[in-house]
Parts: C-alpha cells; structure tokens; sequence
C-alpha cells in the first residue's frame, strides 16, 4: 500500500475505538506487548499522559497513534516518559510511524520532557530501527521480563531491548 495523504493530528476521546483497534493488531502481532487484549478506553485514557497523543490519518481513516506514560508515579521522573507508537497492520512500513516519532518527540521537548524511553521485544526490529533512526540508543536488554500468555511465544519468557532517547534541547 502507498501512503499518499497522511497527517498527523491530536487524539481525541473520538478515536477510541481505531486507537484501540490498532492496538489490538499490534498485540495480535506477538511482538508489540505482554498484554492479552487492547485495555479498555478508560485504562488507556489513565495510563497515558494527557499531551502529547497523537494520531496519523490517511483520507480521515486512523492508522496510526503515538503516547506517552509516566515511567513512575512519585513524581521523581517528571521529564522521563516511556514512548507507544502502534501502525496499522496495513500501513506499516510507509512512513506513519517515522512522521509519528518525529512529531512527538518535538513536542514531547516543548513540555520538558528530556528523556524517552522505549520497551522494545528484540524480535521487532522494525520498532527497533525506528526508534535508532530518531536517536534512541539501546541501553540494554531486560532479561525474562515475562512469560507470555498468548500467541506465538505463550508460555515462553520474553527479554525487552530497553532503548532511550535524550533530549539535547530539554531538561539542560
């Protein structure tokens, strides 16, 4: 598929359900997340920060988002986020996600947020050379961090390449 026309907006309550669908396919894929199933709009809405949430569009159709979360809650971390940018499984490798990343790094900046963070299976490399491509370093590997319940690898444990970005513009 070309992406011809795509752009790149704010989230909204609205796109809940394509935000979770693509989810779902990214979950689905076996290489995207621990989790069983896409939460529903209300954990999302709670475990993401506010701004930035971005969402990519082809012809008004969403196929792409990109979130923050705090990394911990006590307030110690305030410029440390940790980065979910999921493409819809049919307009992956076509620019959603690089156009995603780049937009919400600036604006991760603007808000003084100096370092980003991606948990990254190692099998995904795709996500892994995204990430490089936009400076993210890989900081190391989280060994056995989990065992998984579905898919592919069920009941096999499974490492994170923990990669992080820092900002060269914010928390300087």
């Amino acid at each position: 598929m070309s992406l011809i026309d795509f752009h790149i907006r704010n989230m909204q309550d609205s796109d809940a359900k394509d935000v979770l669908e693509i989810y779902q396919q990214g979950i689905d894929s076996d290489n995207a997340s621990f989790l069983e199933k896409a939460p529903n709009w209300e954990h999302f809405n709670n475990s993401h920060i506010k701004q930035p949430r971005l969402i990519a569009t082809d012809k008004k159709v969403v196929v792409g988002w990109a979130a923050l979360s705090t990394i911990e809650t006590t307030g110690q971390f305030g410029g440390v986020c940790e980065v979910s940018i999921y493409i819809a499984e049919n307009y992956r490798n076509n620019g959603v996600g690089s156009t995603l990343l780049k937009n919400l790094i600036e604006l991760a900046e603007k808000l003084n947020i100096w370092t980003l963070e991606a948990n990254i299976f190692p099998e995904n490399t795709a996500s892994i050379k995204l990430h490089k491509k936009f400076g993210f370093r890989i900081v190391g590997t989280r060994e056995r961090v989990s065992i998984m319940k579905r898919g592919v690898y069920k009941g096999k444990w499974r490492d994170v390449t923990l990669m992080e970005r820092r900002s060269s513009v914010a928390g300087i």
